[in-house]
């Protein structure tokens, strides 16, 4: 394109691999839930009226956005030319300002302004009455567009690359679905396996959660979209990279919750109770509970026996206190694990010395304490576990309840090493899915279950 025309750059989806309405609309949510009852008495006003309250109440840190940075470098070698260039955005000014203001590549700033919503044949009206029909280039993207690049004299397409299916899995983290088989510890605890209708229950119980899960995964990247961008691995997540639209998680939560509640009512008003309990207090955790230092890994060990009592409610089977006292203190243990890996992480970072973990309670001082409480916790389930063998009630499901003692002697090694592979920074990610490529962690599994057989 020759210099002597200015070039006109569209921002959402052009600029910026994101949409600046549901960045704040997510940002706004993440603050304060309650500002959706707000959005309709908004939205009556118009479209700029809903951004001009949603950038006041949730501003975004440009910093923080998904640029196209083979644009920007385009737009720099524009500018080195000599071309005047104009940023044109249907989102508020004050959000365009303060991203023109970050990346001092504009001259001049069209937006929104509360009152007109800069879009479509508005934006085209605008830049005709400001540089005369075809007095300027474009770039920008999708249909609304299309009166802009007619009024253009020449335009260029920014075209985002199709959604791809393994975007949608790493969105929904279908990797993680292999915890939730912690639902069929009661399956094989009250020795029904053989039942063909119990294990039917379990396996839509299991189903109910993988996707109850994904749905809360989603809420949770979305709530962390700040924190994930500025951290060095989490940044390469489909939200916080732009590879899938905030627009696209807003669609997939409802809808990964609204079919687990559909495979949960068949089972019964106690596991969809369950189901709906575990739901409340995981976005509890997301939106708030996270940022409380001690509570955020006790409540993360609960989401985890919330699973095994589900899957007892799911095939009609009580729940044995034992299990459940084992399960609180070992999933405490890989909570606190978990966190250790992250502040760990965090704490060598020298420019962040000082800092506390972003959206945690955490920070460097709290490493020897995380570690004490998490070793403290591995122990007590093993403790939990050969009080258990020794109970009178193992008598009723095993016929040679000594070789259970394999089974804590093997849980005292496992832990023991985890806890050795936390210290040393070896295991930099969930300890469960640190367990589930570990060779020598299914060796110990094998090894358990062989003894329960052997048991029985």
């Amino acid at each position: 394109m020759d210099a002597d025309l200015p070039l006109v750059v569209d921002l959402d989806g052009t600029l910026i691999k994101s949409d600046t309405l549901l960045e704040t609309l997510a940002a706004a949510l993440r603050r304060a839930p309650w500002v959706l009852l707000l959005v309709p008495v908004w939205l009556l006003g118009g479209r700029a009226r809903l951004k001009r309250e949603l950038a006041l109440r949730a501003p975004i840190e440009p910093a923080e956005l998904p640029y196209r940075a083979e644009l920007l470098d385009w737009i720099a070698a524009e500018r080195a030319r000599g071309r005047r260039v104009v940023l044109a955005t249907a989102a508020d000014e004050g959000i365009a300002q303060r991203i023109a203001e970050h990346l001092g590549a504009f001259d001049e700033v069209m937006a929104s302004d509360g009152r007109r919503n800069l879009k479509g044949d508005a934006k085209a009206f605008a830049l005709v009455e400001r540089f005369g029909e075809r007095g300027f280039d474009y770039v920008g993207d999708g249909v609304a567009d299309g009166g802009v690049r007619s009024a253009a004299r020449r335009a260029v397409v920014v075209e985002s690359p199709p959604v791809r299916v393994s975007a949608l899995a790493r969105a929904l983290r279908v990797r993680q679905w292999p915890k939730n088989f912690l639902v069929l510890v009661p399956l094989l605890t009250s020795h029904h396996v053989g039942d063909p209708a119990s294990a039917l229950r379990s396996v839509a119980a299991l189903a109910s959660f993988c996707l109850m899960a994904s749905a809360i995964y989603v809420v949770n990247d979305l709530a962390d979209l700040s924190a994930d961008r500025a951290h060095e691995v989490k940044r390469r997540r489909v939200f916080a990279s732009g590879e899938l639209g905030i627009g696209w998680g807003l669609g997939l939560a409802p809808l990964a919750a609204a079919a687990a509640f559909a495979l949960a009512v068949p089972l019964g008003p106690g596991f969809a109770a369950t189901l709906a309990l575990y739901l409340a207090v995981a976005v509890l955790y997301s939106l708030a509970l996270k940022r409380v230092a001690v509570l955020d890994v006790m409540v993360v060990a609960a989401l985890y026996a919330f699973r095994i009592l589900a899957g007892a409610l799911a095939i009609d089977v009580p729940v044995s206190d034992w299990l459940l006292a084992f399960s609180m203190f070992i999933f405490l243990s890989l909570a606190f694990a978990k966190r250790h890996g992250e502040l760990a992480r965090f704490a060598g970072d020298a420019a962040q010395a000082g800092r506390r973990l972003p959206r945690r309670g955490y920070r460097r001082a709290d490493l020897p304490a995380i570690a004490m409480m998490g070793v403290t916790s591995g122990f007590l389930s093993v403790l939990v576990l050969a009080l258990y063998i020794t109970s009178r009630d193992v008598l009723v499901l095993y016929r040679h309840p000594a070789v259970l003692w394999s089974i804590a002697v093997l849980f005292l090694y496992w832990i023991g090493r985890a806890w050795l592979l936390v210290a040393r920074g070896e295991v930099d990610e969930d300890p469960l899915s640190f367990a589930l490529r570990d060779p020598p962690s299914y060796a110990v599994a094998a090894l358990a279950v062989l003894a329960v057989y052997l048991a029985t």
